[in-house]
């Protein structure tokens, strides 16, 4: 592992475990998956499709969005994906989405 890294963190970590040293990489990037993970619930939750484009690159995109906070230990329910998908769809889906809503619940009957 000393290997890796330059020879000034070589002679700090000398005689420092392997574990203490990913403890200490682990407290210095933490912050970091963080600030990844608001960036990309932020991108995700005001996500809406303009009246007149595709559906389907709007949805693809979101889906992405719920794949990263996934992959990063974030993971959103299929019930909860489906409601931050739903609202981003602008008014002229809205019949589509009451149609929807009755379809799911006679499912639930």
């Amino acid at each position: 592992m000393l290997a890796a890294i330059s020879s000034d963190m070589q002679k700090h970590c000398e005689n420092v475990d392997a574990h203490t040293i990913i403890q200490g990489l682990h407290e210095m990037f933490k912050n970091q998956g963080w600030v990844e993970r608001y960036n990309i619930s932020n991108s995700l939750f005001v996500c809406k499709l303009t009246e007149g484009s595709l559906v389907s690159p709007h949805v693809i995109m979101m889906i992405g969005y719920i794949k990263s906070l996934e992959r990063l230990g974030s993971p959103l329910n299929t019930a909860l994906a489906i409601d931050v998908v739903l609202p981003s769809l602008p008014t002229s889906y809205e019949q589509f989405i009451i149609n929807l809503r009755n379809t799911v619940n006679c499912m639930a009957c």
